[in-house]
């Protein structure tokens, strides 16, 4: 079971989200059926009972077919927007994936497991993407080879 709920006021997500990289490219996410052109991280809702850890390696999982392995704990990301009219607070947690050969392989277009939507894995070079929505947006201003520490945003899109 999802860690999201509604209330009276609107809904909560908890979440996680795999920052997977290759030197200057990340692998992102994108769903054609979606109104807005962004991509987005790979990972999901935390399950019921799940650590962060498991939940972020599950989605890495789900989402490349693929096993992978924590480097560490990099950012929370409070957001706070409405979708279809519906007001959102959602709480993500991300963690830098190490970087393996498999994952590196991954080529564009590889659908993930939400065959459904259509949605598919894409390298977006972190240097040529001023052009790009991305979700969230730390993605174009952090340097992740020289941030130790873990960071802190708050988005607010409402």
């Amino acid at each position: 079971m999802d860690c999201t709920f509604k209330t009276d006021e609107g809904k909560f997500n908890f979440r996680v989200g795999a920052i997977i990289r290759d030197k200057n490219r990340v692998l992102m996410a994108k769903n054609p059926s979606e109104t807005r052109d962004f991509l987005y991280s790979v990972g999901g809702r935390v399950h019921f009972g799940e650590t962060l850890e498991e939940a972020v390696l599950r989605e890495v999982k789900e989402e490349t077919g693929l096993e992978a392995e924590i480097e560490r704990l990099f950012a929370i990301h409070e957001n706070f927007f409405c979708e279809h009219g519906v007001p959102y607070h959602e709480i993500s947690i991300f963690f830098l994936i190490k970087t393996s050969a498999e994952l590196k392989s991954i080529k564009n277009g590889t659908p993930t497991d939400n065959v459904k939507t259509g949605e598919y894995l894409e390298w977006v070079d972190l240097n040529d993407c001023a052009s790009k929505t991305l979700y969230p947006d730390f993605y174009k201003t952090v340097d992740f080879e020289t941030k130790k520490d873990v960071l802190h945003f708050i988005t607010r899109d409402m």
